[in-house]
């Protein structure tokens, strides 16, 4: 999507243009092979985030499966997303469980609670995604994943910009480990909808559902992609 989508709003589901309209995004994938998907890791995976007027509410992975299981109507989801998880968390406790659940499409969300607090260790993260990477790889599932979007530079963000370094870092972290075992990559760092004013939540950590809403489109566009490559 490029920095010069327009971005004046506020928008709803109807005519928000990051969006892929619920019959595009089920053409899109409409010859996934995918049966089983899951999701693990911290709540960005679990969806957590306040409403938006006009949107309808629930997260990013449950979007995502909705359209799978538009398109395959005996698909089965799984998220094991925990708000707080760590890597070394999600690695321990929610890998197992993911790994019993035997998907084909699964997606890994994690890090920031690592490097959230200062003095976080990228290497430690990069072991934990590393590991948790190769023990999916190894079952034959699809991998995806994606980084977070440089939100830290708006006005509104300016009590949370001490983030963006670490961010960026854990972003980078991200990049390298999915290019290693050949992830679908969704890339939000410099995506428009960080600009938006209403994206993020009162927290200042989560996106709202309207955020939520335009990040399951973009990795619907990101796995059609992977798709027509083959």
């Amino acid at each position: 999507m490029s920095s010069t989508t327009p971005l004046s709003g506020p928008f709803t589901e109807a005519d928000d243009p990051l969006l892929l309209a619920p019959d595009r995004a089920v053409a899109a994938l409409r010859d996934a092979p995918w049966q089983r998907f899951a999701v693990l890791g911290d709540s960005i995976a679990a969806g957590t985030g306040d409403s938006s007027p006009g949107y309808a509410p629930g997260g990013w992975a449950d979007r995502v499966a909705a359209t799978l299981s538009a398109v395959n109507p005996a698909l089965v989801y799984r998220n094991t997303g925990r708000v707080g998880a760590t890597s070394a968390q999600v690695r321990r406790h929610q890998l197992p469980e993911i790994l019993e659940f035997t998907p084909d499409l699964v997606h890994i969300s994690c890090g920031g609670n690592d490097l959230f607090e200062a003095g976080g260790d990228p290497n430690r993260l990069r072991d934990n995604l590393s590991a948790i990477f190769a023990a999916l790889a190894d079952t034959g599932a699809q991998l995806s994943t994606f980084t977070v979007a440089d939100v830290w530079t708006t006005e509104r963000m300016a009590p949370m910009r001490a983030m963006r370094p670490r961010m960026a870092e854990m972003n980078a972290v991200i990049r390298a480990v999915a290019a290693q075992f050949d992830a679908v990559l969704t890339e939000f760092w410099d995506h428009p909808v960080r600009l938006r004013p209403e994206l993020m939540s009162a927290d200042l950590i989560h996106f709202t559902t309207s955020g939520h809403a335009v990040v399951a489109s973009e990795v619907v566009r990101a796995l059609a992609a992977r798709l027509e490559r083959g």
